[in-house]
């Protein structure tokens, strides 16, 4: 039996925000639109308040960019993982990727 080990504490969402952002940084609109190839629908507020959970944690930094829409100045809120945050999509999707290799060679029940 391999050694004893914690389920991730990331959740599914968070794990699927720092996939994204492990490739380079993104801003929340191309994040939010990732997000809804996988079926995940956010509004504007709940998706910033995730990412806003997300740098509370260190896992996410944040920062601000002027942009020109049309000819309109738009501020828009640009992200990258962080190397804690790295490291803890690291962990997690080793932990499910153990999981799987063991379920399908471990014998789960003693009935």
């Amino acid at each position: 039996m391999p050694e004893k080990q914690t389920v991730p504490a990331l959740t599914n969402l968070q794990f699927l925000v720092l996939g994204v952002l492990r490739a380079n940084e993104q801003p929340g609109r191309v994040i939010r639109e990732a997000l809804l190839q996988y079926g995940v629908r956010r509004t504007a507020p709940a998706f910033y308040q995730l990412m806003s959970r997300l740098e509370s944690a260190g896992l996410v930094e944040g920062r601000y960019e002027q942009i020109t829409v049309g000819d309109q100045a738009v501020t828009e809120r640009w992200y990258r993982i962080t190397p804690d945050g790295t490291r803890q999509w690291q962990r997690a999707q080793k932990f499910y990727s153990d999981v799987g290799r063991l379920a399908a060679r471990l014998r789960w029940s003693n009935a």
